[in-house]
């Protein structure tokens, strides 16, 4: 009545074998990415990060010494096209994946010093 059927759902089943074929032989990118994502935000002054721990594609940090909310953080990183989520007052997340290459995540960590040197200079 309402129409759920679905027609072609053959394509929607090649993204799923494609994701639970090709993915996994992947996933160790996503990984290096994240590590070295980590290892970056640990350089940054007024962030905090045991980047030891990250041993998947998410990685967490705290931003309570920028003088900036978990959201405010977020929404300053978003206009240079770096996409994070705040997953606490002053815990902010990055997420790895196969969209996101070395070039991204180096980039990613000059926008995010960027935004947090500028944020401290006006905190000053």
């Amino acid at each position: 009545m309402f129409g759920g059927g679905m027609r072609q759902a053959g394509v929607i089943a090649a993204a799923g074998l494609i994701a639970l074929e090709k993915s996994p032989a992947l996933l160790h990118i996503d990984q290096e990415n994240a590590k070295r994502l980590g290892e970056g935000i640990a350089e940054i002054p007024g962030l905090t990060i045991d980047s030891k721990k990250v041993c998947s594609n998410i990685v967490i940090f705290d931003c309570t010494k920028t003088g900036k909310t978990a959201v405010e953080l977020c929404d300053a990183l978003h206009p240079h096209g770096v996409w994070a989520q705040d997953t606490g007052l002053y815990s902010v997340r990055f997420v790895t994946h196969c969209d996101v290459n070395r070039a991204g995540i180096e980039r990613a960590l000059v926008v995010l010093k960027e935004v947090v040197s500028r944020t401290q200079k006006a905190g000053a």
